[in-house]
């Protein structure tokens, strides 16, 4: 049976975070975790992809146009390849990594309907736009159907004067 690509995901409950291997989605993916282990929930690990933006698959010879299922398999061993290298192998929660051909925005607000918590990185670059969201942030927080975590950049956090952060307070249990 041809396997076919996966064009949109649903969980049931847990922390959604989207990752696409920028900076800004692998601090989302750090504080997902923590709210993860906080909650006792399972962390779902979805990245939206194209041909667009989609590296090559390695093993495609030159001159071979490579499957949509090939190029699926591709992102998922590269991100895969990242948590595991961010978060480590030994988790004390569930983690799925999902990968979906779908544009971001459309991904993370459809996924956010049977999600808990939608964890999203803050886009924004250069000195002034960095404290603007960007385009599937703004989407996320407009659109989603369950709470949103924009996680914004270190350099942004440290440079608020009003002192807002990015993280969840937690009280101590020590």
């Amino acid at each position: 049976m041809p396997h076919s690509v996966r064009e949109s995901f649903e969980c049931e409950g847990g922390i959604v975070v989207g990752v696409d291997g920028s900076e800004s989605s692998i601090h989302a993916l750090h504080l997902a975790a923590d709210e993860a282990r906080c909650r006792g929930a399972a962390l779902h690990v979805l990245c939206a992809w194209s041909v667009r933006v989609v590296p090559r698959p390695a093993d495609c010879p030159p001159g071979q146009v490579p499957s949509m299922v090939e190029y699926e398999q591709e992102v998922r061993r590269r991100i895969s390849a990242r948590v595991a290298g961010e978060l480590g192998d030994q988790l004390p929660f569930e983690i799925e990594i999902d990968v979906v051909h779908a544009p971001p925005n459309q991904a993370l607000v459809d996924a956010s309907r049977s999600a808990d918590l939608l964890v999203v990185g803050h886009r924004g670059r250069g000195t002034i736009r960095e404290r603007m969201l960007g385009s599937v942030a703004e989407h996320c927080v407009r659109h989603a159907q369950c709470p949103v975590l924009v996680a914004r950049p270190r350099e942004a956090n440290q440079a608020n004067a009003h002192g807002a952060a990015d993280e969840l307070s937690r009280p101590n249990s020590a």
